[in-house]
């Protein structure tokens, strides 16, 4: 797929490199470039009313057609990872190769485990997470490679294989951060014959819980990939631009989601609601009561968090396929 894909690009640069995409403004160069062609992302596309696809199928059609592990009702990121990279819906056998792979790499360094657990509670999970993900930069194999004098042709391998490194290494990370700051910090180990999202469930302390198991697939599939205009995505390709490897490269982007304009959003919206109960002493306002504090929120000069979106016009697909 790689020679592939590159004689493409270069066809496409050869036969349109001139080609205008359209006009500029001030207000875009103002307003963080909203609005302006400036990349190419393949692996998905979002549109302002029908939401996101991947690979050219709707959330629901890849809910369809991607396979399910036996007694799952939904199918896994694993299935999805193997459409996104190749553009093709994957076998039974397809996906499983992809869960043994990460599987076979899903362990800590000594080192980061004792970094993780000497993170005092008070610490932002998201920072941890951060210090983490720069820590395993340790193992870089795409840093290691390039100071040993790669060719720019063969960046690709080890850029592959330190991100399969990384994506099997997060369920650990997440979950360890999250058993230390919000439980008893007792940790489990992964289970060599579960999917990801099954492994993720256990680790944080709900494996026997099928539901929540089925959840965390449908979750992570559908937030695998949103187009490469958001704020961690499009850092992550920034930094990456830049020859930083995937250790790097993804750190740079976790800081960019923990800010309250972009992930942290999933908690400002909260702490946004529970002041809100406690200020009117109600756990349910009315309508007029809920108007009057977005206003009074919006006139102080702050934000109402989590509400709205910068492209979608309609009600998130991704939200419908969680109800």
């Amino acid at each position: 797929l790689i020679p592939e894909k590159a004689a493409e690009v270069k066809e496409v640069k050869q036969k349109y490199g001139d080609r205008v995409l359209g006009e500029n403004t001030v207000n875009m160069a103002y307003g963080g470039m909203r609005g302006i062609k400036g990349m190419v992302w393949d692996t998905s596309l979002l549109d302002a009313n029908e939401g996101i696809r991947f690979r050219g199928l709707s959330i629901p059609e890849v809910q369809q057609q991607l396979p399910k592990p036996t007694g799952a009702t939904e199918t896994t990121p694993e299935a999805l990872f193997w459409l996104l990279l190749t553009g093709e819906v994957p076998t039974q056998a397809q996906a499983q190769s992809v869960t043994d792979e990460l599987n076979a790499r899903a362990s800590l360094p000594d080192f980061v485990v004792d970094l993780i657990d000497r993170c005092p509670s008070t610490l932002h999970p998201m920072s941890q997470f951060s210090l983490a993900v720069n820590a395993l930069q340790h193992d870089s194999l795409f840093a290691k490679a390039y100071h040993a004098g790669i060719n720019r042709k063969d960046y690709w391998g080890p850029v592959y294989e330190d991100s399969l490194n990384l994506l099997a290494k997060l369920p650990l990370v997440a979950s360890r951060i999250y058993r230390n700051v919000f439980k008893d910090g007792k940790h489990a180990a992964v289970d060599p014959s579960a999917d990801y999202s099954q492994n993720f469930a256990s680790l944080l302390g709900y494996g026997e819980n099928k539901e929540f198991a089925d959840l965390m697939r449908l979750y992570l599939v559908i937030h695998s990939d949103h187009e490469g205009g958001n704020v961690s995505a499009h850092t992550t390709h920034l930094v990456g631009s830049a020859l930083s490897d995937p250790y790097l490269s993804f750190a740079a982007g976790l800081n960019g989601l923990a800010g309250p304009l972009h992930g942290l959003a999933n908690q400002e919206v909260l702490r946004w609601v529970i002041n809100m109960q406690q200020e009117l002493g109600t756990d349910t306002p009315t309508e007029d009561q809920i108007r009057d504090y977005c206003w009074s929120t919006l006139n102080s000069g702050r934000v109402v968090p989590g509400y709205g979106h910068a492209v979608l016009r309609k009600t998130d697909p991704r939200y419908m396929a969680q109800r």
